[in-house]
């Protein structure tokens, strides 16, 4: 059975935490903590380290890291990116003024380590969201790579997303 290790990054409040929450196999490890900074008007916690997770999809074992979202914590991602078979970034299709972060994320996991990856817009569903050739063009992503849509609270969504990055691992291993 093939194992796979995915970085789940993307900036501050896309929804990591939820992503691997939602799919995982196994009680998720969490480094959630009480967020101290001008940021807690936008939720009550943050993760300060990683949050792992494993999903099962189809006879694959994908290993699910969650990467912190705020730069000061970014020391992690060096440390996440390693030995990683792809990486997915998470946007929030509703916060546009984010999208350029994630091109910088994106810009740093590739030289981290060179891998595919994925795009993948989430709270997709709510109303104001961006669509994906917004969300491309905001994140700059080329046009080789995949851009989708997810709702980040529901299994089916998060499933495809993982098809589409195990597919990816399998055609450029």
């Amino acid at each position: 059975m093939p194992l796979y290790k995915v970085v789940i990054t993307g900036p501050f409040n896309s929804g990591k935490t939820t992503f691997i929450k939602t799919i995982s196999d196994i009680d998720v490890v969490s480094t959630e903590r009480r967020i101290t900074t001008e940021d807690r008007g936008i939720k009550r916690e943050t993760t300060v380290a990683m949050d792992y997770g494993r999903a099962k999809l189809d006879g694959n074992t994908v290993h699910l890291n969650g990467a912190p979202g705020q730069t000061r914590f970014r020391f992690m991602w060096d440390i996440l990116a390693a030995e990683m078979d792809a990486f997915v970034v998470l946007v929030d299709s509703t916060d546009p003024p984010s999208f350029p972060e994630a091109h910088d994320i994106i810009t740093t996991f590739s030289e981290i380590n060179p891998v595919p990856y994925l795009v993948v817009g989430t709270k997709s569903d709510l109303e104001g969201a961006a669509n994906t050739i917004q969300i491309r063009k905001g994140t700059q992503a080329p046009d080789f790579v995949t851009v989708m849509p997810c709702n980040a609270t529901q299994k089916s969504s998060i499933r495809q997303v993982l098809l589409q990055v195990v597919e990816l691992i399998e055609r450029y291993s």
